[in-house]
């Protein structure tokens, strides 16, 4: 297999990691959020909820990929 597609594999499962985590972040910051005021708490759940699904998507997406 070609050392640059398996780097571009590697950089593309690199990036949708961070991407994640970055997801993470913005949950757990929303949380905290909801704890300091029930309006911010009825305010964040969809966008909780949404944040949390497209987690478990991209969880999945990098778990099924095998790092060449």
């Amino acid at each position: 297999m070609d050392k640059s597609f398996q780097d571009k594999h590697n950089k593309g499962l690199d990036m949708l990691q961070d991407y994640k985590n970055y997801l993470e972040k913005q949950v757990l910051n929303l949380k905290k959020l909801d704890e300091k005021s029930e309006f911010m708490k009825s305010w964040n759940e969809n966008t909780i909820k949404e944040k949390q699904e497209e987690i478990l998507i991209i969880d999945k997406i990098l778990k099924s990929l095998i790092r060449l």
